[in-house]
């Protein structure tokens, strides 16, 4: 869950030998400046809904940490952590949704003309491959927040 603290931070969803990019801009490695995405931007929908999806599934996972403590001191014993589960498994929904997002269309976003250097010929960066890794971990934490009952 830390991934979704780090996300504003964390600038390698595409990287290449002089750049680096993320959903908010691309920075340039070899002179240190950055370039904000805006609606100049092919495709820059399709980033909005990453951007969205993400800072969603961001509030969803503190919701859902908040919810469990509340629910920690509230509920019965042998009750489940049904609410806290519910969040949790949509906090997993709009992650999946966001980096299913960037692995669909992550060609014709970096083909614009926009960016001031050739991004379009990168890989994928450790950030995206931590949204894939957040999505697993936190529909495993949904399921056992399901599974999870309070005991003595």
């Amino acid at each position: 869950a830390l991934y979704f603290f780090f996300f504003f931070i964390l600038q390698a969803w595409w990287v290449g030998e002089n750049f680096s990019t993320d959903v908010w801009r691309m920075c340039a490695t070899n002179t240190s400046t950055c370039m904000a995405i805006t609606d100049q931007f092919r495709e820059y929908q399709s980033i909005q809904a990453v951007q969205a999806t993400m800072i969603l599934s961001t509030i969803f996972c503190c919701v859902a940490f908040l919810v469990f403590i509340l629910q920690l001191f509230r509920l019965k014993q042998g009750e489940r952590f049904v609410l806290t589960s519910i969040i949790q498994l949509l906090s997993c929904l709009c992650v999946m949704i966001a980096a299913s997002i960037y692995t669909d269309r992550h060609e014709e976003l970096h083909k614009s003309n926009e960016y001031r250097l050739e991004v379009s010929q990168g890989q994928y960066g450790y950030s995206f491959v931590l949204a894939w890794i957040a999505f697993a971990f936190t529909l495993i934490s949904g399921v056992m927040y399901l599974v999870l009952r309070k005991r003595k």
